[in-house]
């Protein structure tokens, strides 16, 4: 099992944790992505580095977990009016749900779950304390929501399955329209050209 240790530094900030995850998952296995996709019959047979997987899927749990607490930093901030308040409890229950399904998947490979820090830990990562408006709220979010886009992008030209890949596509059309709302509730223009999600 070595290898299923991944840096603290890798779990937490954007863009450098972000980058780490679309390198590595490049090698995420058509198995891990099955399993991800609850389609424990489609892995049945399938081969792949089960600790390079769960390594992965760590590093993705790691992700998942600053979202949900970026989130609760904003909602706990007082900063944050009562429709935009709304969207952003939305918007963390769906990592919530990807949260668990990765730690389902990582547990299924017969790994450990990366676990969640303290919400100070990842107030003082994302400098929660300059943070001074809901715009400053938005914004974070934005560039949080927008790594996890291009992350989970990354890993569909991997897999070799139709069925894996569109999980992958699934979990970045999540991110994206998360990004997509958060950049016009800041009123800023949406990408102006074509393929502009994860290059």
């Amino acid at each position: 099992m070595s290898n299923l240790f991944v840096p603290a530094s890798e779990l937490v900030g954007p863009p450098a944790s972000r980058r780490s995850f679309m390198q590595r998952s490049g090698a995420l296995s058509a198995v891990a992505v099955a399993l991800l996709a609850g389609k424990d019959a489609l892995a049945q047979g399938m081969s792949g580095d089960v600790a390079k997987d769960v390594s992965i899927l760590n590093v993705a749990l790691g992700l998942e977990h600053e979202a949900i607490n970026a989130y609760q930093l904003g909602a706990g901030s007082g900063l944050l009016q009562k429709p935009v308040l709304d969207v952003a409890v939305s918007f963390q229950g769906h990592h919530k749900a990807h949260r668990d399904a990765l730690i389902a998947t990582i547990q299924k490979l017969g790994g450990t779950p990366v676990a969640e820090k303290k919400l100070d830990d990842y107030a003082k990562a994302l400098k929660a304390d300059t943070l001074r408006n809901q715009a400053d709220v938005l914004d974070l979010a934005a560039r949080l929501e927008l790594g996890a886009t291009n992350a989970y992008l990354g890993v569909i030209p991997s897999l070799g399955n139709k069925d894996l890949a569109k999980v992958a596509a699934r979990l970045a059309a999540d991110e994206t329209m998360h990004f997509t709302v958060l950049t016009s509730a800041l009123g800023r223009p949406l990408p102006g050209g074509a393929l502009s999600f994860g290059a």
